[in-house]
């Protein structure tokens, strides 16, 4: 590597498989087995793909590259499902940067499309970036809500690519193909901390000199360790830069002043995450009797809105006591950091409440695996309490016990 500005070292890592051969798919029409419509075939390839995902396992991983790298190359005839298994078998290896940072005229971090991860992840990446290389640009790649999420950062720019977690494969693959146009410069890092625009590092978008891949899935082994955590040793390990913790700078502010409870019922369109009725409305109706004011956030609309407004009803909460929150999630983030208290699922709100150092109690619903029940608490400087609900639990049990925990932080920052 003879460009200072990516020179970087490797360091061991355990069980790095020895790339094998991957047999080439028996003759199929690809492209119309994964047809520009939603297919029940898509649905069930990628729905095992998440699994192998969600499994946070090192097995999972390679299994995850075998099977997507010949998905790939099938839709896509100007790869190989071996040179993409190879090259990834590379790029997992960890190195250290040892190159001049002042030679790096632009780092691109990739946004892990998600907002939850975008929190837990990619703004500890943000983050170090921003200390490492303190006279480059740094550039987050994502959507529109992520961004808004760091806007207040003033030297964050912004490469947009709006990625469509539900449309078509082959859909999704061309805005990962349209990122190499624009990352692949000379000067440039890319930082991927295991993002959807890249299928989880896959596919190429730069030299591989030039790029810096962060296998979350498998980092840390059959620790219990955060995916929070994890990230910052990578990055430590990577860059050199400790002391990381997950943060958000949403800009503007609050219209009135509010020290009440936030509340969401978001769960990232998992169904699997929510609690069944009544759980809801007597959350509700038990956080309503603190005396505290609820502000509960609608989503995006549609079936989370109508389950927040059917919740409301049934609790039978006056607009003094209760009132929903319509708008970007940035906003909504504006008004967590004032709370006394967020309650949410599993989802972006736990995160952006923990970063923000609100005491945050998350209802944890649906996992697939300890692993990911380990792997996606919340961090930050304040008090967090997690209620794991394994099924078949009473939603009125789990209630309770939620809002024990609820009364419990808000007691203990009265005291503080």
């Amino acid at each position: 590597m003879n460009d200072p500005a990516s020179a970087g070292a490797l360091w061991p890592t355990p069980s790095l498989p020895t790339p094998r051969p991957c047999p080439r798919l028996p003759a199929r029409n690809w492209s119309c087995w994964l047809a520009s419509t939603w297919t029940g075939d898509e649905a069930a390839l990628l729905h095992q793909i998440e699994a192998l995902a969600d499994s946070f396992t090192e097995e999972g991983v390679f299994e995850y590259v075998r099977l997507f790298s010949r998905v790939i190359a099938g839709l896509i005839p100007s790869f190989s499902a071996e040179e993409l298994e190879q090259r990834y078998y590379r790029i997992r290896r960890p190195r250290r940067f040892e190159g001049d940072a002042s030679k790096v005229s632009t780092v691109f971090v990739l946004s892990r499309v998600t907002l939850g991860a975008d929190i837990a992840v990619t703004s500890l990446a943000l983050r170090a970036v921003l200390a490492r290389f303190p006279a480059s640009r740094v550039v987050l790649v994502g959507g529109r809500k992520s961004r808004e999420l760091f806007e207040g950062e003033p030297r964050l720019e912004w490469l947009p690519l709006e990625y469509a977690r539900r449309a078509p494969l082959e859909q999704r693959l061309a805005a990962s193909l349209r990122l190499k146009e624009q990352l692949d410069a000379p000067g440039s890092l890319v930082i991927d901390p295991d993002s959807r625009l890249t299928q989880l590092g896959l596919l190429p978008v730069c030299q591989e000199e030039h790029y810096y891949f962060f296998e979350s899935r498998s980092w840390g082994g059959a620790g219990a360790e955060s995916i929070s955590s994890l990230t910052a040793d990578w990055l430590r390990q990577t860059f050199g830069v400790g002391d990381l913790q997950p943060w958000i700078a949403p800009r503007g502010r609050i219209s009135q002043p509010w020290a009440g409870i936030s509340v969401s019922f978001g769960v990232g369109e998992n169904l699997a995450k929510r609690v069944p009725d009544p759980f809801e409305e007597q959350l509700l109706r038990g956080l309503g009797e603190s005396g505290l004011p609820l502000l509960i956030d609608t989503g995006p609309g549609g079936e989370e809105a109508e389950r927040v407004r059917q919740a409301l009803r049934r609790a039978k909460l006056s607009p003094a006591q209760a009132r929903t929150f319509e708008g970007s999630f940035a906003q909504f983030a504006l008004w967590v950091a004032a709370s006394r208290l967020y309650v949410g699922y599993d989802s972006a709100g736990q995160h952006a409440a923990a970063a923000l150092g609100v005491p945050t109690v998350t209802i944890f619903a649906g996992f697939p695996s300890e692993r990911f029940l380990a792997r996606w608490q919340p961090s930050g400087p304040g008090p967090k309490v997690t209620i794991r609900v394994d099924p078949p639990a009473d939603p009125l049990v789990t209630a309770a016990r939620t809002l024990e925990a609820a009364y419990r932080l808000l007691s203990a920052t009265e005291q503080a």
